[in-house]
């Protein structure tokens, strides 16, 4: 007989980055350090329209956004950023909130000083700042409000927008190689070497390193893994991932997975965004719900409880367990508001919706609660498996209510808090 060998554990390397801070108010995120992986997304509002804006942040904050970016482009942008904020606070919001800045960012964050104090965090994107002489001397000026204001910065890299006075020089000094560079390691390079220089400048005008975060921003898979594989290895910062315009629908959705998963189970990354373009009508919390997801399938992070069901085959023809399944997720989200303040824990439930008897008892039981339906031509009964017992059958027309009222007691009696005996 064979011996048993141990299988090693999946649980993604560690990265020790530095810790940097981002608050507002009494709401502090850590961010880097052994601070989980944090969740960030962008409005896509006319940020002058404040009180849209503030809707959609509050929208983005409670779909599980732990920061939000707002651009700030203009005048009226940054007049309005104080306001934005007031409105937030007012609803009880206090999400970090995050500027978004390019080209003028240093003439906005001198001008106007309630927008530079209202805002947690800083995006300075080194390729847009200015050219030749005005460059230095106009992301000094950016550093030294956030050094004003005490708020971290983001360094944001993004190929689309490349300091092209740096990646010149990158091209001019790969002519004297032997043989030459392909051009894409210099693109690489060039991401990687303005994150890391405007970094150093940073820190001599000033700042800590610790409140400097990282992103160098691509919109291929490989492209994004080869280039935050050396960028992580080169730096201590907290960094943060994300491909950049991602896409639409599934193609954005599959590519984002794609490539922020093989980096985070390599322990790379300390926040995320999936930049996907919404389709028609669809919420822009949709790329906040695929962030989550991506953390909690890899098992960095839980936030609502999960739900295994199966795909369904010749022998599941009834849509019923597509309903039910359906239907236990749609309950589950829509109570996580309540439950994760009075059940806490509450996120990690297991819950299974099975279709038929084949792999439905034992998906069941694997589940801290589970439900096998009957399958096309078995016998029309349901059973419920609790901490891996079956506990009763369900039989009939309401199936679905009873099974969500069994959930929701379940809930109740382990998460709940525990009542004392009377003596």
């Amino acid at each position: 007989m064979a011996s048993l060998l141990p299988i090693e554990s999946a649980a993604p390397r560690n990265r020790r980055s530095q810790q940097a801070r981002v608050s507002w108010g009494a709401k502090v995120v850590t961010v880097g350090g052994d601070a989980p992986v944090r969740i960030q997304s962008m409005t896509n509002t006319d940020t002058v329209d404040g009180i849209g804006t503030a809707i959609q942040v509050k929208e983005l904050a409670l779909a599980g956004s732990e920061m939000v970016r707002i651009t700030v482009n203009t005048p009226e942008a940054a007049a309005a950023v104080p306001r934005i904020r007031e409105q937030l606070d007012r609803m009880g919001i206090e999400v970090p909130l995050i500027g978004d800045f390019h080209y003028n960012g240093h003439r906005l964050l001198t001008d106007f000083p309630d927008c530079a104090q209202a805002l947690s965090k800083y995006r300075i994107n080194p390729g847009n700042v200015g050219k030749g002489d005005k460059h230095d001397k106009q992301f000094g000026l950016m550093i030294e409000a956030a050094l004003r204001w005490d708020k971290p910065v983001r360094i944001g890299v993004n190929w689309g927008s490349l300091d092209q006075e740096l990646l010149a020089s990158l091209m001019d000094e790969n002519s004297r190689r032997t043989p030459p560079w392909e051009l894409k390691p210099i693109m690489y390079e060039a991401l990687i070497s303005s994150a890391l220089e405007s970094a150093r400048r940073a820190t001599e005008i000033g700042m800590s390193a610790n409140q400097i975060i990282l992103s160098c921003k691509v919109s291929g898979v490989q492209d994004l893994v080869s280039v935050y594989r050396e960028l992580a290895r080169r730096c201590e910062h907290p960094l943060h991932l994300g491909l950049t315009e991602a896409g639409m629908g599934s193609k954005g959705t599959v590519a984002s997975t794609a490539a922020l998963a093989i980096l985070l189970q390599e322990g790379i990354g300390d926040t995320i965004r999936v930049s996907l373009t919404p389709q028609p009508g669809e919420s822009r919390t949709q790329e906040v719900t695929i962030a989550c997801d991506i953390l909690q399938a890899l098992e960095l992070r839980s936030f609502v409880p999960s739900v295994t069901a199966c795909p369904g085959c010749g022998r599941t023809t009834s849509t019923t367990f597509q309903e039910l399944t359906k239907s236990i997720e749609d309950f589950l989200r829509s109570q996580m508001p309540v439950w994760r303040g009075k059940y806490p824990g509450v996120e990690k439930l297991k819950v299974a919706v099975m279709g038929c008897i084949v792999n439905g008892p034992g998906e069941s039981k694997h589940a801290d609660i589970g439900i096998s339906l009957p399958g096309t031509g078995e016998a029309p009964a349901a059973p419920v498996f609790i901490d891996g017992e079956k506990r009763m059958t369900l039989r009939g027309d309401a199936i679905a209510q009873e099974f969500q009222k069994i959930v929701e007691n379940y809930v109740e009696s382990r998460f709940g808090p525990v009542v004392a005996a009377a003596s």
